[in-house]
């Protein structure tokens, strides 16, 4: 499979899981919202997450995406790029924000102004995952 092969997917279908590795090596999981934004998977990570922390660590990721029926699913591996308040300039790093939570699924936000200040007080980061590797079960 290629990122073109599930591309509609993955801008219809946001709810998944990532992997990420803690410094033993052993598997660390979260569920998220995801989508695709520049040939990237792409989600939104608080500051203070153990997935970041692990991510800054170990840039090897995978982020699986499923349909809410559980009867399809993509898998996405590869490093993760980070985007943060303390390496993307703010402005940019504003736009990004507001470009990922588009992509995983939220649309147009109500308040864009209160949802700027919630991801500078959240010390929120855009982690974007280009594919090494794109395999699932698409009928």
């Amino acid at each position: 499979m290629t990122l073109d092969d599930v591309r509609l997917f993955l801008e219809e279908n946001h709810r998944g899981v990532v992997t990420t590795f803690r410094r033993s090596g052993a598997a660390q999981m979260s569920i998220l919202a995801s989508g695709l934004y520049q040939e990237s998977a792409v989600f939104v990570v608080s500051g203070n997450t153990a997935k970041l922390a692990n991510l800054k660590r170990d840039p090897r990721c995978t982020v699986l995406t499923l349909r809410p029926d559980w009867s399809e699913y993509v898998v996405v591996e590869g490093d993760a790029e980070i985007h943060s308040w303390d390496n993307t300039e703010h402005e940019e790093l504003r736009l990004l924000l507001r470009r990922a939570y588009t992509a995983c699924g939220g649309g147009e936000h109500p308040d864009w102004d209160e949802y700027d200040q919630v991801m500078k007080r959240d010390r929120r980061a855009v982690v974007m995952v280009r594919p090494s590797r794109v395999y699932g079960l698409l009928r």
